[in-house]
Parts: structure tokens; C-alpha cells; sequence
């Protein structure tokens, strides 16, 4: 167990304490790779051996530091690659390192649905359940020549190894500069639609409205779903062309959401992270003639000078673009 994946459980307004967490990871290994709005991976092998302690020794140390230091309690699995270390958060609790071994990675993996593991979507989990491979136990002892033939011989490959615990995920070192994130946690987990539908329509103009006060525009955007049983969703689209603009952005994060058909999800909270920043001066934007996109610009532009003069608060999240 080499690989870390840490969950900050920082305060809705936290965001700004993430690259110093990470920089708290960083005196432990140099192989660090952000996961915002509020994670991290972290390869420890070089730092086992250093300093004589295990990952989920080390994962202790990093959880009391994060506290002292910080005042974020984490979430942490642990795991052989990178795979089973994002699983084993979801299984994970505060304060308790969930770790899982290479050895025991097919035990536990075994009687998990198959649309758990990372890279299965709706439909490729749908023509799996249809053939009776409903738990990754059942796809791990499928001829590998039938997932070939269900899923494609690439789709199929994978799979199979991935259902078996063969990780060969590893962390990509990076850094926090290039995103901006933010988050909706409910006080209660909601089952609401249209409530999901408002808190992205509020993240989306808070995203907007950062950006915008950076002189930045984003090409992809990520959406998070956080789900009652600690799992989640994620999805990410790159943008037609590079944006700030609000209403575009909140598009955007409503066909993601509509594409993952939650419909009665419980759903904890929905986070969206805006990525691939650049220079505004550098993007180009194509004119639509729309009024109404006309229209919403020169409300941002009013909206935007009233936030630098009287604070972030002066204007509403969400009450901009419908």
C-alpha cells in the first residue's frame, strides 16, 4: 500500500487552505498530484522507506498534522495504485485509513457493483448487468474473450484487470494553479432535482464571477456529485471555446448533470471546478447576434464592478442567469 488518496474536509469557503495541505503532503513525498476542490494522490514509496513507517502509519501523521495545522480533518484510503486508492475512500471514515493490499485487492473488490469502478459509465455498466456480470467478482471470473466481445477488446482488457485488482494507475505530480473549484454541500441529503439544478446554477456564477475577476478563462469544466454512502460522480467537458461567461458555464454543468440521469440520488453535495485556465486576452469569443446573451453580458459587467466595490456579497450567487 503505496498510494495515497486524501479527502481535506474543508468548510464550503476552504478552497484557499488546499495548496497548503498539499504542501503539508509535500514534506512527506514530492510526488503529489491535486485533485481539487478539496483532495490529493500521494505516492509514498520513497517515503516508507525513509522514514521507516508504512502508508497508513504515515496516513496518521498526515491526519493529525492536517488538524493541528489546519484545522481540516481528512478522509484517506490507501492502496497499491491509484485505482484502489480512490476506492478505498469511499469506504473510508474520519479518522480511520481505509487500506487495501495488494493482496486482498480482488477480495475486496469482489461484491462491489461493477458501475463502481472508475472509467464504467451507465451504459457500460447497463450491457454488463444485462448478461448477469452485475459485481466486479463476476466480471474478474469472466472469460476475458466475453467482456471482448460485450464491451470491446480494449474496454474489455481493462476491465478484466481492473475487476481482478491489477492497478496500474500512478500519480501525476501537478499543482492547484491551473483550477478553481467550488462547492454546494446541502444541510441534508437531497433528493430534490430542482434543488440540484439551483446550487449549480449558484456555483457555475460564483466560478464565473472568479474568473472573471482573475482576467482568466477556463476550457474544461469538472462536475462532482457527492452521494449519501460517501461515493461519487464525476464528469468533465471541455467547453466549446475557452469562457468566464456564466451562463455558459451553467449550461454546461446542467448537461452534465441532466446526462448522469440521478433523478432520486441523494445527493450530499455537487461541486464544480473550472480547469486549463488562461489569460482572457488570449481567448477569442464568437459573437452569436443573441440579445439575450448580449443582455446577460452587460449584467455581469454591472454585477462585477459592484462585487469590486462593495465585496463578494454585494451580489446574489445565482441570481444572475436562469
Amino acid at each position: 500500500m503505496t498510494i495515497l488518496c486524501v479527502r481535506f474536509q474543508l468548510p464550503p469557503t476552504g478552497e484557499t487552505a488546499l495548496p497548503g495541505l498539499l504542501g503539508l503532503l509535500g514534506e512527506f513525498t514530492p510526488v503529489v498530484e491535486a485533485l481539487p476542490p478539496d483532495g490529493a494522490l500521494a505516492d509514498l514509496r520513497g517515503a516508507e522507506r525513509y522514514f521507516g513507517r508504512d502508508a497508513v502509519e504515515l496516513a496518521s501523521v498526515i491526519r493529525v498534522r492536517a488538524l493541528a495545522l489546519y484545522g481540516a480533518d481528512c478522509v484517506i484510503g490507501a492502496g497499491p495504485g491509484t485505482m484502489l486508492a480512490r476506492m478505498a475512500l469511499r469506504d473510508a471514515a474520519p479518522g480511520v485509513t481505509c487500506a487495501v493490499s495488494e493482496e486482498g485487492a480482488g477480495e475486496f473488490l469482489a461484491d462491489k457493483p461493477v458501475a463502481a469502478l472508475p472509467g464504467v459509465g451507465a451504459a457500460t455498466a447497463r450491457t454488463l448487468c444485462e448478461y448477469g456480470l452485475d459485481t466486479l467478482g463476476r466480471v474478474a471470473a469472466a472469460p476475458l474473450s466475453t467482456l471482448q466481445r460485450l464491451v470491446g477488446a480494449k474496454t474489455g482488457r481493462e476491465l478484466h484487470e481492473k475487476a481482478a485488482g491489477v492497478d496500474r494507475g500512478r500519480v501525476v505530480p501537478n499543482g492547484v494553479s491551473r483550477s478553481l473549484a467550488t462547492e454546494r454541500p446541502f444541510t441534508r441529503d437531497e433528493l430534490d432535482p430542482a434543488r440540484h439544478r439551483r446550487a449549480l446554477l449558484s456555483a457555475a456564477e460564483e466560478l464565473g464571477a472568479r474568473l472573471r475577476a482573475l482576467d482568466k478563462v477556463c476550457r474544461t469544466l469538472t462536475l462532482t456529485v457527492r452521494y449519501a454512502d460517501r461515493s461519487s460522480t464525476t464528469r468533465t467537458r471541455t467547453l466549446e471555446e475557452p469562457t468566464a461567461h456564466s451562463a455558459a458555464l451553467t449550461r454546461v454543468a446542467y448537461g452534465m448533470y441532466e446526462a448522469l440521469g440521478l433523478q432520486r440520488a441523494r445527493v450530499r453535495s455537487l461541486a464544480l471546478r473550472a480547469e486549463g485556465l488562461d489569460p482572457a486576452e488570449h481567448s477569442s469569443h464568437q459573437l452569436t447576434f443573441d440579445p439575450a446573451d448580449d443582455k446577460l453580458r452587460r449584467i455581469e459587467e454591472v454585477a462585477d464592478r459592484a462585487r469590486e466595490k462593495f465585496g463578494p456579497r454585494a451580489v446574489m450567487p445565482g441570481a444572475l442567469v436562469a
